[in-house]
């Protein structure tokens, strides 16, 4: 129990010092990679953080289709 209560405090701690405005690349719900400045970035709001797309896709996730980069 204590791992857990842990485990949420630090997640908690790392999510309050995430501005999304500073995200080089943010990979959705839906597991798309959208970088900074794609049709979509700033749409995203529910998201995992990442330096770079190659990050991004080496973790699962996938560009967006054509025509909505």
């Amino acid at each position: 129990m204590k791992k857990i209560i842990g485990s949420i405090i630090i997640t908690l701690i790392l999510l309050s010092g995430c501005d999304s405005a500073s995200v080089p690349v943010k990979k959705s719900k839906t597991n798309i990679c959208h970088k900074k400045g794609s049709k979509y970035y700033d749409q995203t709001k529910h998201f995992r953080a990442y330096n770079t797309i190659k990050e991004c896709i080496e973790s699962g996730g996938r560009l967006p289709k054509k025509g909505d980069s």
